[in-house]
Parts: C-alpha cells; sequence; structure tokens
C-alpha cells in the first residue's frame, strides 16, 4: 500500500518499521545472534528474522518491546517435504515473540510449472500459522525464476492462502539474481493487487533503493545487517 507521505520526509522509526532486520547467517555464532538481535530492537525495527533454532535465545531481547521475531520455516532452499515444514512452523510458533513466519516455497516445482503442487504446500503451513493467529509470508525466490513463472507464482501464493509473498532468501547462488529491484517488485504488485502484501529481500543496500520501494507501496523489506545502518541513513 503507497504511503500517506513520501519515504524522505519519514522519521527514522517510520523507515524502520519496514525493516526486517535479516540475522540469517549459518555461520553467526550466538553471541553474534544476540548481537545483531540487539541492534535490531535498538533501531525498533519491525522484526529481526533468525533461524527457528535461536527462537529461545532471542525471545527474551524483543519480549516487551515492538520488535517480533520472524523465524523462517525451511530456509534457504524450500525442498523438504510438507510434512516437515509443517512441524518447523509448529515448532517456531510456540513461541510468543513471533511477528510473522517466512517460508520458502518449493521455487524446483515453480520452474516446473507444477503450481497447484506449491499452492498446497503452502496452504499447509499457512494454516498452521492462522491456527496461531500469525501471518504467513512465502519466498518464491524470484532470481531462479523468469517473468511467467513469478507471475503464476503469484497466484499460486494467493491460492494456498498466504498473507504475504516475498522476493529472495538471499542465498542463492549459480543464477543472475538482482533481489528486489522495482520491476520485480511492480511486476508481483501487478499480479496480487491487494490481496496479500509484498516483502521485497535481496539487494537492497542503498538509501536511494529503500526509499524508492516504499514509495511504490511496498510493505516491507528484508534487509542484512550490514545493510541496515546504510539503508537507514545512519552510516
Amino acid at each position: 500500500m503507497k504511503p500517506e507521505k513520501k519515504a524522505r520526509e519519514m522519521s527514522l522509526e517510520e523507515w524502520a518499521s519496514y525493516i526486517d532486520y535479516s540475522v540469517l547467517k549459518p555461520e553467526f555464532t550466538p553471541d553474534e545472534i544476540v548481537y545483531y538481535c540487539k541492534k535490531g530492537v535498538e533501531l525498533k525495527v519491525a522484526q529481526v528474522c533468525i533461524s527457528p533454532g535461536y527462537m529461545k535465545l532471542c525471545e527474551p531481547i524483543v519480549r516487551g518491546t515492538n520488535t517480533k521475531l520472524g523465524p523462517t520455516c525451511d530456509f534457504p532452499f524450500g525442498n523438504s517435504s510438507t510434512e516437515s515444514k509443517v512441524r518447523q512452523a509448529k515448532l517456531a510458533l510456540q513461541s510468543d515473540c513471533v511477528g510473522e513466519l517466512d517460508m520458502v516455497a518449493n521455487f524446483g516445482l515453480i520452474r516446473a510449472g507444477l503450481y497447484d503442487e506449491v499452492s498446497r504446500d503452502i496452504e499447509a503451513v499457512a494454516n498452521v500459522c492462522h491456527e496461531k493467529g500469525i501471518e504467513c509470508k512465502v519466498i518464491i525466490e524470484t532470481g531462479a525464476l523468469n517473468e511467467e513463472q513469478i507471475r503464476k507464482a503469484c497466484h499460486a501464493v494467493v491460492k494456498g492462502k498466504a498473507d504475504w509473498i516475498k522476493t529472495s532468501t538471499g542465498f542463492l547462488t549459480g543464477h543472475d539474481d538482482h533481489g528486489a529491484t522495482c520491476q520485480i517488485i511492480q511486476m508481483m504488485m501487478e499480479e496480487v493487487g491487494n490481496q496479500i502484501k509484498i516483502k521485497g529481500s535481496g539487494h537492497i543496500r542503498t538509501q536511494d533503493h529503500f526509499l524508492d520501494l516504499i514509495d511504490m507501496g511496498i510493505d516491507r523489506m528484508g534487509i542484512g545487517y550490514k545493510s541496515v545502518p546504510v539503508v537507514l541513513g545512519l552510516e
């Protein structure tokens, strides 16, 4: 949804409300995860996105603040069985500090044109989220897809009863991945309209890009821990 005022007229806190602070590098130690989680809370971002195994570690940091935890599900490959994804979501959502859950769609199935299977996989996880009153975001990994696949995947996500669609994991290799470009976000907006929200992630590394996406009407952005101070104009 387009904001009521231009992004460049917003406060630092308003900018931060658009950010899911990504703390997902697998090599991070628990101490590093705690450090960056605290940074996210300090900046008042919407969520700190973490692997589900670190939920209990980070719960005390966000509890009582406006920042939530955003656990990931089957991240970053998305090709586990539906049963495995459902179990992982159920475990992650035992926490009372969750904002939304980010799951990875099986983008191999998207590339194969098996959109009904993709929707069924998504719906199984979305149902777990909705039982807990939590919204479900779905990553379709746009860098692995062509335009037709991206557009059709948007409809598969809507059919799967998800609440959000998201561009990228930021971990794709072997493809020419440009992340959340304005062109990709516009394409997704054209397909989903106001049916679900849109999260852009991947290669959002400059303040101009960040502010342009806000002005387009993006709902949230996943931004890596190194780039968050940059897009907020803090360095």
